[in-house]
């Protein structure tokens, strides 16, 4: 017998579960259910599902996730072309390389906490930037991105007698090919367990440790009790998370380049994260769903297509509501983006969670008024 508690972790799981596994179907009238876009909710959702237990969770603020992010990317390229285009040794190594690069960035960083720390893993991310566009061009390729070739050893496949065709070879699961709908579900039920392991570290000791660290870190160190273990633990999970991100990225699309450890792909992730609720356990999915819908859809429009949507309005007026709308999509739905983020922050803290939250407390609170007035109504008859 479950305790409630774990009772309605279980529905949430199963209920997360079973919205990821049909996203074909129901973001189909959304216009959104075509692969690649499926695999970007799925990819970032792990992304920010990730960096929510660190910054969610314990209150610390990085700007240097995307290091890790190239580091899992670069990792699964690197085994597709060394060992296999299996993605499972990839989907290993890049968690393990990314974890080793958390644990050395995080054992410096978390020697200051606040807007130091938030500066210390910046700079971090930035070298990693640089190193991976000039420096260590040998093994990220530089500007160039990393990328297949045929001549590349893949000596897993040869021992296995896998032929090497006249062709790039395709990243695949057993045989099966990482592209199209069989590359989202890969991402999917990666997706979904990244969740579960989320929703245990959120329910475990652990994750009430670093409840706790948020809370009140300096009343927790005049007792004595060293938190920065907890802290470099949280940081070096949340860094593995970003570096599955990452290897997903190659694994859908098998080449890496330095852009993905640009500050943007960090400062991403935290507008994703406060978008839809830091330290929930949904938030992060969803607001990274949210921007990469948005991304997706409002910077599709132009020009010629806003003028056909305002083609029933006269040419001055049409002319007008074309300028106007241009400053929201195309290459402006940035605009889009920080108007949506600043009004979330201003009007509701706690993200788009809080406003469902919201919601329903007023569900709530006008049951208990009907049931009040049906007391009394009884009381009163009686």
């Amino acid at each position: 017998m479950f305790k409630p508690s774990a009772l309605s972790d279980w529905t949430l799981f199963i209920l997360f579960s079973a919205a990821i596994l049909t996203m074909p179907i129901w973001l189909a009238p959304l216009g959104a259910n075509y692969p690649d876009l499926m695999q970007k909710f799925a990819i970032f959702g792990i992304f920010a599902i990730g960096f929510n237990i660190l910054f969610g969770l314990t209150g610390y603020l990085s700007f240097g996730h995307a290091a890790f992010l190239g580091v899992g990317s670069y990792t699964a390229v690197w085994s597709f072309k060394l060992l296999t285009m299996n993605v499972i040794p990839a989907l290993i190594f890049s968690v393990i390389m990314a974890g080793v690069f958390a644990l050395v960035i995080g054992f410096v960083s978390l020697r200051r906490s606040g807007i130091y720390f938030s500066i210390l893993t910046l700079a971090f991310a930035q070298m990693s930037f640089n190193l991976a566009y000039s420096v260590l061009t040998p093994i990220t390729n530089g500007e160039s991105g990393l990328q297949l070739t045929l001549r590349d050893p893949r000596v897993l496949d040869a021992a296995a007698g896998v032929a090497v065709g006249r062709s790039l070879p395709s990243t695949n699961l057993f045989g099966l090919k990482m592209s199209g709908l069989p590359g989202f579900y890969i991402c999917a039920v990666m997706l979904i367990i990244a969740f579960f392991l989320s929703m245990r570290i959120f329910r475990s000791p652990f994750g009430m440790m670093l409840k706790a660290i948020k809370s009140n870190q300096t009343r927790m160190a005049y007792t004595g009790f060293n938190t920065r273990p907890y802290l470099l633990a949280a940081f070096v999970i949340s860094g593995m998370y970003a570096g599955l991100a990452g290897s997903l990225m190659a694994v859908t699309d098998p080449l890496a380049g330095a852009e993905r450890m640009q500050w943007t792909a960090s400062g991403e992730v935290v507008l994703m994260t406060i978008l839809g609720g830091a330290g929930t356990l949904i938030g992060p999915v969803l607001g990274s769903a949210i921007i990469k819908y948005a991304e997706n859809i409002f910077s599709a429009f132009n020009t010629s297509e806003l003028r056909q949507i305002f083609d029933f309005m006269p040419d001055g007026l049409q002319q007008v509501s074309v300028a106007v709308s241009s400053m929201f999509v195309g290459e402006a739905w940035h605009f889009t983006l920080g108007l949506t983020f600043m009004i979330v922050v201003i009007f509701l803290p706690g993200g788009i969670m809080e406003g469902f939250r919201r919601i329903g407390g007023l569900f709530r609170r006008s049951d208990a008024k009907a049931g009040k007035v049906e007391s009394s109504a009884a009381a009163a008859h009686s």
